[in-house]
């Protein structure tokens, strides 16, 4: 056979639509915005290893394209957050995917309230469904050493909010980490590494579910 005559075959190979990529269509990119204290600003902790971009890694690692932002800051109480969180929100490049509220620490160690708490609350999931930003509200346990009274009105506004405003509920933040050696520093409250890595993974499947909805 010449050349000649097998040029028209080789022109339809050219000619034929390339095949359709393989595998799923990239997903979206996803927006989270750790909203809360120092246990989501990685206290104590050098850069890299707090929870925000811990949370970061691990959502990549399960093959979601996210983005976490770390809007934690060390001391705030839910009041303080209550009056950054509209212009932390108008600060971020576009609206979140899933804010985590993860507020109330430190009201409970002062012996705020909890009513105030509960207030302080209201008014951030309310605002954040206003703007239609889906919401995970990571809940706190009282310090055993304080009156049961109080660990019992503090500890039940986070469902009762959750439920009140649709969010989804993390019971409690530091589930697998307080009170366990190795997972605390010195001070006894906030995480190390390894327990930054421990609240991230136990709280992972809870983010996806947010995310899902």
């Amino acid at each position: 056979m010449s050349r000649w005559s097998i040029l028209p075959a080789l022109l339809a190979i050219s000619a034929a639509p390339a095949p359709p990529p393989s595998g799923a269509p990239a997903a979206p990119p996803v927006s989270v915005l750790a909203f809360g204290d120092s246990l989501t600003a990685g206290y104590g902790l050098e850069r890299g290893l707090g929870f925000a971009p811990q949370l970061q890694a691990t959502l990549r690692r399960h093959g979601i394209a996210a983005t976490v932002t770390d809007g934690g800051v060390s001391g705030d109480t839910s009041q303080a957050g209550r009056a950054r969180l509209g212009w932390t929100l108008d600060g971020l490049p576009r609206k979140p995917d899933l804010v985590i509220v993860e507020l109330g620490a430190n009201d409970m160690l002062r012996g705020l309230d909890p009513k105030l708490t509960r207030d302080n609350l209201d008014a951030i999931l309310a605002e954040l469904k206003r703007r239609r930003i889906p919401v995970l509200l990571a809940g706190m346990r009282g310090a055993p050493n304080l009156d049961p009274a109080y660990i019992a009105a503090f500890e039940k506004l986070y469902p009762e909010l959750a439920a009140r405003h649709g969010a989804t509920l993390y019971p409690f933040f530091l589930d697998g980490v307080a009170g366990q050696r190795g997972m605390v520093q010195g001070d006894a409250m906030h995480p190390t590494f390894a327990g930054v890595k421990t609240i991230v993974t136990r709280i992972v499947p809870t983010v996806k579910r947010a995310l899902a909805r």
